[in-house]
């Protein structure tokens, strides 16, 4: 794929489509394009397509420092991107994360990866350790869905509709009864989407998706950034996969999904691996008192949002990514 040397602002991008054997993939490119950094590569969640999903978070004011100093690749799943034509009837859609590898345009990226995303990012990592530098994972499950799972997943198909299922993977139920503006909002989208079909086959192989075994002997080998919202429909096992990270490699427990924290956090988990080490801190490092702990502690007052567009007030933040940590906001 042939991009130019210096890309705009991230308010203009650069599309590509890449062939793959499983499909085309939709490809955006944002920032500076630059061989002295890895690329930061973003994949979406389920029921969102890039632009959904990672806007609100890039667009952000402070995250602009960011995007002048990195290429931002972001990649939508076949059919999923906005406006993609609707697969004919038949059609076999393969998950994305059966892909050996995701095409490459950098020789290392950074990860973002959101639910559904962030396994396809993780399965990517383990079978490419030295194409990765650094992972952020956001409301990962890596597990395959056991038999409650399963029967529980196919009464909700036949009692539910594909928009309110997608939407409990989405949001916590407080969120859904709560019926916030950004739960209509993509309640609206996702039932007037023409590709809908699309988005329900992708639904489908992600709840057929495999276990990836990560535990102490299989695990990361870069540095991770794991973010977990609070009574997330994937909580318990976004904590627990913490517990087979590589404690020599940098890790974050984060717990709010507010653009300004998260964008700081970002921060120092990218200084952390040695770029931006000019970054001025400012918003949160002032005011921030985390301690670091090696166990994980699940006290404090914690929200989430799985598009990334709000959070909670007040938190903390930690002085530096060096140890493992939890911040909790």
């Amino acid at each position: 794929m042939n991009h130019p040397d210096r890309l705009p602002p991230y308010n203009t991008q650069h599309e590509h489509s890449v062939e793959t054997p499983h499909g085309v993939l939709h490809v955006t490119l944002h920032g500076t394009r630059t061989t002295r950094r890895p690329a930061i590569l973003t994949f979406h969640d389920v029921g969102l397509d890039s632009k959904s999903c990672f806007s609100p978070l890039f667009k952000f004011e402070e995250m602009q420092e960011i995007v002048k100093n990195f290429t931002l690749i972001h990649i939508d799943a076949p059919g999923q991107e906005e406006g993609a034509a609707a697969y004919p009837a038949g059609y076999d859609v393969h998950f994305p994360c059966n892909y050996g590898r995701i095409p490459q345009c950098f020789r290392t990226v950074i990860g973002v990866g959101v639910g559904a995303g962030a396994y396809i990012l993780s399965k990517f990592t383990l079978a490419n350790p030295d194409s990765v530098e650094g992972l952020v994972l956001i409301n990962i499950d890596t597990n395959a869905r056991g038999w409650i799972d399963w029967a529980a997943q196919k009464l909700s198909s036949v009692t539910s509709s594909l928009t309110e299922q997608i939407l409990s993977h989405l949001f916590s139920q407080e969120e859904l009864s709560s019926n916030t503006d950004l739960v209509q909002s993509h309640r609206e989208r996702i039932n007037k989407a023409p590709n809908g079909v699309n988005i329900e086959l992708l639904w489908k192989t992600y709840n057929s998706r495999r276990d990836l075994n990560i535990d102490r002997n299989s695990t990361f080998k870069c540095p991770v950034m794991l973010v977990v919202g609070d009574q997330a429909p994937y909580e318990d096992a976004a904590v627990t996969i913490g517990d087979y990270f590589d404690r020599t490699h940098n890790m974050i427990l984060f717990f709010c999904l507010q653009p300004a924290k998260l964008t700081e956090a970002f921060k120092y988990f990218i200084q952390g691996m040695g770029y931006m080490a000019s970054s001025c801190m400012t918003r949160l490092s002032r005011s921030r008192t985390t301690s670091l702990s090696s166990s994980y502690s699940m006290d404090g007052s914690r929200s989430r949002s799985r598009t990334l567009s709000q959070g909670s007030q007040g938190g903390q933040m930690p002085p530096s990514p060096s140890q493992t940590m939890e911040v909790s906001c």
